[in-house]
């Protein structure tokens, strides 16, 4: 058991460094638009503080986790901004991302048509006398040994549109597909890869606006590796509280149903609160080496009600003049 362990933490650690999807999943990724998107930025008319946090397959030692802190806000009717800390590490590698964003809105129909742009700086960390070799790693110059770092500047863009009832995304959150060798070697042997992500959903409105039905949907796709979905389906009630279900693809290269089916919860807490959590049943051949992946979530809301009658009636609905509410 403790060599199928090794053998896993260092093929993710090659995924990692080789091409492959390098940025982190998050099953709740309707309420972190923000790290995917830098168009989101002040999309809802709102002001929102975000903390997450993400474990991911439970049981395995060294397996891929997450903690992210962001905040948006919108400055005026037509710009909002945004910035993000995250910290994801997996086996001996820790990497820390510090992000701003920023955002120019119009109106168009009966939304708003976002633009975006971001900058970050990523620092890479790598205990690598942490591993262990069947020989001597100083025979090979492109294996570093020691504790190893590295700095990577890099930005990224998006576009976003939402309405009362309806979003849509496009972004390229990097651009650079810059070296993250830990190595002083010449030549590159990793860099980070362009991740491309469309994201939509809308909204059914059922029993008199007292359900609502949301699907949501991320599609993922970065050169090298496969093609990557989140399909989820949500219902809140009574704009209150949020049920639903999550699938990702993925999984085995052959005969694969998935990589994972989710179950997802969130409820409003008076009016500037909102906490939710996930629980990943793993589908593909890891199953029967982990007790899945969980998520925790907490959004909160700045300003409550205004002079001109906003309340936040969902987190997921900003009411801006008293009576239309505005989608996502």
């Amino acid at each position: 058991m403790k060599n199928y362990y090794l053998t896993t933490i260092l093929f993710l650690l090659l995924a990692v460094l080789a091409e492959a999807q390098q940025e982190d999943h998050f099953t709740q990724f309707m309420h972190n638009k923000l790290a995917f998107n830098p168009a989101y930025a002040g999309s809802t008319g709102s002001s929102r503080l975000t903390a997450m946090a993400r474990q991911q397959w439970i049981g395995i030692e060294g397996a891929p986790e997450a903690q992210l802190i962001t905040f948006n806000s919108a400055l005026n009717a037509k710009v909002g901004i945004g910035g993000s800390l995250v910290r994801s590490s997996i086996g001996i590698m820790d990497r820390y991302t510090l992000e701003g964003d920023y955002a120019y809105r119009f109106r168009l129909g009966n939304g708003y048509f976002g633009i975006g742009i971001s900058a970050s700086i990523r620092l890479i960390q790598a205990s690598l006398g942490e591993l262990r070799a069947n020989q001597p790693v100083e025979i090979d110059n492109a294996i570093p040994t020691g504790f190893q770092s590295r700095v990577t500047p890099n930005f990224g863009g998006g576009v976003y549109y939402n309405s009362n009832d309806f979003y849509v995304g496009f972004s390229i959150p990097r651009f650079l597909q810059s070296s993250i060798d830990l190595s002083d070697d010449e030549g590159t042997i990793s860099k980070e890869d362009r991740h491309w992500y469309l994201m939509t959903g809308f909204n059914v409105r059922l029993m008199d606006n007292d359900i609502v039905m949301q699907p949501n949907f991320l599609l993922k796709y970065v050169e090298g590796a496969p093609f990557d979905a989140d399909i989820n389906l949500s219902f809140t009630f009574f704009e209150q509280f949020t049920a639903g279900a999550s699938y990702r693809t993925g999984g085995n290269k052959e005969n694969s149903i998935g990589e994972s089916v989710s179950g997802l919860f969130s409820t409003r807490i008076g009016e500037k609160w909102m906490v939710g959590a996930s629980y990943d049943f793993t589908l593909s051949d890891l199953q029967d080496y982990n007790d899945g992946s969980a998520e925790l979530f907490i959004h909160h809301f700045f300003g409550g009600k205004s002079g001109k009658g906003a309340t936040y009636d969902n987190p997921r609905f900003f009411n801006s003049n008293g009576s239309n509410k505005r989608f996502y």
